[in-house]
């Protein structure tokens, strides 16, 4: 994979017309887009549909958890509408069922581990008994036991997920901040750089880019850096 098919553009924005606005101006550069709440209630299925069909690929970020029949159903007709990734939450029936759910279809499923808004105190106010890394590695390795394509992490934990899942794993990491960027609510987050060196395949930036006052250009200087740590020879 070249950097192109690693970064994947959150289009956390309010309407569908920001986001027809936002992939206009990134053109080419950005072949990869994540679709989430906010804008799949917006209309963003529709447009999840128009963009696979233009030829981008679409990471669906719908964190899926219900009975085992009812994430079937879901992720059965959500792989019927040409996505590249969906997330569920790495509950193991839940992933379970997708996996069976998604077979032959060429749908990643991504396990969702911990959120990256979330830390140590956070997770006990939920009724967690682990800190996020513990939580993290146990997820990943049932994301692994059930087959899934891979699971969304901090890059604090790609080094270590990676371990646990192997070589062939997908890790997508939220949470990434360029050097000097503010974190906004992330509390466990990492540069481009050092995300990649640290094992992650996918890496997801969405204000970064989004609020940037030119995002083609703020787009292009995130792609450079990846760039770089993946291939320093070429630099």
């Amino acid at each position: 994979m070249d950097a192109r098919e690693r970064l994947i553009v959150g289009l956390d924005v309010p309407t569908i017309g920001e986001a027809e606005r936002l992939v206009s101006a990134l053109g080419d550069d950005i072949l990869f887009y994540k679709i989430g709440y906010q804008l799949v209630f917006a209309g963003g299925l529709e447009f999840a549909r128009d963009l696979a069909a233009s030829g981008k690929k679409i990471f669906l970020d719908m964190k899926l958890l219900d009975i085992d029949n009812t994430v079937a159903s879901g992720v059965e007709n959500i792989a019927k509408m040409g996505m590249s990734m969906l997330t569920l939450h790495a509950y193991p029936k839940a992933m379970q069922a997708a996996v069976e759910a998604a077979k032959g279809s060429g749908l990643c499923l991504l396990g969702v581990t911990v959120l990256t808004s979330m830390d140590a105190e956070d997770l006990v106010e939920a009724g967690y008994q682990y800190d996020p890394k513990t939580l993290v590695a146990r997820r990943a390795e049932q994301a692994r036991a059930a087959g899934m394509g891979g699971v969304v992490c901090s890059a604090e934990e790609s080094a270590s997920v990676r371990e646990i899942i192997g070589p062939d794993m997908a890790i997508v990491t939220p949470g990434i901040r360029p050097t000097g960027s503010e974190k906004g609510d992330q509390k466990r987050v990492m540069t481009p750089s050092d995300a990649l060196k640290a094992g992650s395949t996918h890496l997801v930036v969405a204000r970064p880019i989004v609020k940037a006052p030119e995002p083609q250009e703020a787009a292009r200087a995130i792609l450079n850096e990846m760039v770089a740590a993946l291939w320093p020879a070429n630099r």
